[in-house]
C-alpha cells in the first residue's frame, strides 16, 4: 500500500511551517515501510514465545515492559523519524504488546475471543480520543508530542489485538498458523483494493491494513518457529527471532547509509 495523498483534514499547516521532512516523526508509508512493520511483528511473536519458556512470562512482562519504556523514552527524545530509533521502539512494542496477549490468555485463562473482542474495544477507545482531541487520525499530521503519544497508544492496542485475533484464528478456529497466514495475506490486500478502487478513506484503509499486518506477521513467524506436531517447520522461535532481527538490522541500516548518501549529495 503506498502513502495516500494528504487529505483536508492534514494540509491546515500555515505556509510558514517548516517541510514535513524536519517534523515528521514517523516514517513515509512505503513499501518498505509495510515490509519493516511485517518483519518487527513476526519478530515480537516469536522472541515472547522464547522468552516466556526461557524465563517464564512475569519476567518477559517485566523486561519487555521496562525495555519497551526505555525504546519509546528515546523515541520521544529524539522529536523527529530516526530509522533504528523508530524501528526499535516498534520491536519493543511487538515483544511487550504479545507478552502481555499471551499473559491473559495463558496466565489469566482470557480466551483468546474475549481477549480479542477486548482488545478491539480498547483499539477503539484510543482512536476515538484521538480523532476527538486532534481531529484527525492521520500518520502524516504526527508532529508533536501529543500526538505521538496517541500514535505509539493506538500501535500498541493494535500489537496486543493482532497477537489474540491471530491465535484465535490459529488455535480456537483451528485454521493453524499457516492458514492463518494465508488468510490475513489475503485480508491485508482488500484496504489496499477498497481505497484504491472504491474510494476507502485513506485514514481508515492505512489503520485497518496496520492492524491485520500484525497477525500476518504473527502467523508466518509462528508458522516457520513451532514444531511440526503445531503444523509448523520446527525451525525454533529462538532462530527465526535472530533471523528476523537480522533481516531488520539489515534493512534499517541500508535506509539509514542511503539517506545520509541523499543528505551528502544534497549538500
Amino acid at each position: 500500500m503506498t502513502a495516500p495523498e494528504p487529505t483536508s483534514e492534514t494540509t491546515t499547516a500555515p505556509p510558514t511551517a517548516r517541510p514535513r521532512a524536519l517534523l515528521a516523526r514517523v516514517p513515509e508509508l512505503t513499501v518498505l515501510f509495510w515490509v519493516l512493520k511485517i518483519l518487527t511483528t513476526g519478530m515480537g511473536e516469536t522472541a515472547s514465545d522464547y522468552l516466556a519458556h526461557t524465563i517464564g512470562p512475569v519476567l518477559a512482562v517485566c523486561l519487555s515492559g521496562l525495555a519497551l519504556a526505555a525504546a519509546l523514552a528515546g523515541q520521544l527524545a529524539v522529536r523527529r523519524y530516526v530509522p533504528w530509533v523508530y524501528w526499535t521502539a516498534v520491536a519493543m512494542v511487538s515483544v511487550f504488546g504479545t507478552v502481555a496477549a499471551d499473559v491473559a490468555h495463558v496466565g489469566l485463562g482470557v480466551p483468546y475471543a474475549v481477549s480479542t473482542v477486548a482488545f478491539a474495544v480498547a483499539l477503539a477507545v484510543v482512536l476515538g480520543l484521538w480523532h476527538r482531541t486532534e481531529g484527525t487520525l492521520s500518520v502524516h499530521s504526527i508532529d508533536t508530542t501529543r500526538r505521538e503519544l496517541f500514535y505509539w497508544a493506538t500501535v500498541l492496542t493494535t500489537f496486543a489485538l493482532g497477537t489474540a485475533a491471530g491465535d484465535l484464528t490459529a488455535v480456537s478456529v483451528g485454521l493453524g498458523y499457516l492458514g492463518s497466514a494465508v488468510l490475513f495475506a489475503v485480508a491485508f490486500t482488500v484496504p489496499a483494493v477498497a481505497h484504491l478502487r472504491f474510494g476507502l478513506h485513506p485514514v481508515v484503509a492505512f489503520w485497518a491494513a496496520y492492524i491485520i499486518t500484525r497477525p500476518l506477521g504473527a502467523s508466518v513467524a509462528d508458522w516457520m518457529g513451532v514444531s511440526s506436531v503445531r503444523g509448523g517447520l520446527g525451525l525454533g522461535t529462538g532462530a527465526i527471532t535472530l533471523a528476523w532481527a537480522a533481516a531488520i538490522v539489515v534493512i534499517v541500516g541500508g535506509a539509514v547509509v542511503s539517506g545520509r548518501a541523499r543528505a551528502a549529495t544534497v549538500d
